[in-house]
């Protein structure tokens, strides 16, 4: 009964231990707006995630310029042909520049800031502290108003006859976001930009209570439920009478639970993947979601090494045939090991100044060799230098020590 007990709490804590640090992960990263904020930060730099968001906001400038209905307007019908060519031209232009603004470093403070906004108030929805959410307005959205902004300014510069006037929109190099941004743009074009405009939702589940409520739990029940797999743990092994058949199960069990989690995990994934129309949204939104749970990946990867060495070792610590052999075999080779570089320690000391005063050379071209070896290999500058610090180490010792070698034949070595 107690090697069945042992066995069942060995189980349930492998399973606990895995999702406690699932749940680790994500208060740690989900709600945690400086963590969140430094995991998003170079997303911008990812090619699959800048093509998405280059699309989508050249497809929002084109939406406010009208850009084909404003070159109807200033071509006369006969020239009506060659408005969709000029538009291709000009959009794959705009595209570029989006590109452009992207990529630039003056662009990683104002896309920091923008997540950093947008994180608090989700943040502030599910904990239920927002003094704004309504019940009809279940979900967030990320304004990128900012990056059309600056996509503007450079387009006022490239284009200036794009917009018929000469715009002034404030620069937000700095990051910093003025409240009254919606407007100053609408009053720069001329135009009134629709409700949702640059407006990307990320939280639309139509389930806020629930969510608030499961939040409100993992938040209040999360210390409790690592302190919980830690005594099922212990309990496990001061039931069982024999431990290291409870550490082999634990071990099992952990890598067991490991690979469920990140199975469950992953058709998660494939699930909002499938959400998303394909093409280069749903590559942007699959590459977002690698840089966000790569931590969560590595972690999974450290849980099933650490339950199969636990396996292994508590295995070959065990009485069987196998481990009995191994350790043997362990042993036998320390020992002989040890009496052999004990004997070629000895023979270089006693030998090796003449040998090398003998072939002083073949050490000196030896030595080029091998350091060529790496110095192919490495191409950074570091490792360069640490290499050439090495050589000429070499060389001058392998100098001194034929120099210091008083020619007298050493001794023979006796085993």
């Amino acid at each position: 009964m107690r090697r069945t007990v042992a066995a069942i709490l060995a189980a349930v804590a492998a399973f606990a231990l895995v999702t406690s640090v699932v749940g680790l992960w994500a208060a740690r990263t989900t709600l945690n707006t400086d963590r969140w904020v430094a995991t998003v930060a170079p997303l911008p730099q990812d090619p699959r995630v800048n093509t998405a968001v280059a699309q989508y906001a050249t497809t929002e400038v084109f939406r406010v310029l009208n850009v084909e209905q404003r070159l109807r307007d200033v071509l006369p019908p006969q020239a009506g042909f060659v408005v969709g060519p000029i538009t291709g031209q000009l959009r794959e232009q705009v595209d570029k520049t989006v590109t452009r603004v992207l990529s630039s470093d003056r662009f990683q403070a104002i896309w920091a800031e923008l997540n950093r906004q947008v994180h608090q108030r989700m943040v502030a929805v599910i904990e239920g502290t927002s003094a704004v959410i309504t019940a009809r307005e279940d979900r967030i959205e990320i304004d990128l108003l900012p990056l059309i902004n600056q996509v503007l300014r450079e387009l006022s510069e490239q284009l200036p006859t794009l917009f018929g006037k000469q715009i002034m929109l404030p620069d937000l190099s700095s990051g910093a976001i003025p409240e009254n941004l919606r407007l100053r743009v609408e009053e720069a074009l001329g135009v009134s930009l629709p409700a949702n405009f640059a407006q990307f939702t990320v939280y639309d589940s139509g389930q806020l209570w629930e969510a608030q409520q499961a939040v409100a739990a993992a938040k209040r029940y999360l210390a409790l439920f690592v302190a919980g797999t830690i005594l099922l743990l212990l309990a496990a092994f001061v039931i069982s009478p024999g431990r290291r058949r409870t550490a082999v199960q634990f071990g099992l069990w952990l890598v067991v639970a490991a690979v469920a989690i990140t199975a469950l995990l992953r058709a998660v994934r494939r699930h909002i993947l499938g959400e998303v129309p394909a093409g280069v949204y749903r590559d942007g939104v699959d590459a977002t979601m690698t840089t966000v749970f790569s931590l969560l990946r590595e972690r999974g990867v450290q849980l099933i090494v650490i339950g199969a060495l636990i396996a292994l070792l508590a295995y070959l610590a065990g009485p069987g045939r196998i481990p009995v052999w191994l350790r043997g075999g362990v042993r036998r080779g320390a020992v002989a090991g040890w009496r052999w570089t004990r004997q070629g320690g000895t023979y270089a000391v006693r030998r090796g100044p003449g040998l090398i005063a003998g072939h002083l050379d073949a050490f000196r071209v030896g030595g080029l060799a091998v350091a060529a070896v790496p110095a192919l290999i490495l191409s950074s500058w570091q490792s360069l230098l640490v290499i050439a610090v090495l050589l000429v180490a070499y060389e001058i010792g392998v100098t001194l020590i034929a120099r210091n070698h008083d020619g007298v034949p050493a001794e023979p070595v006796i085993p």
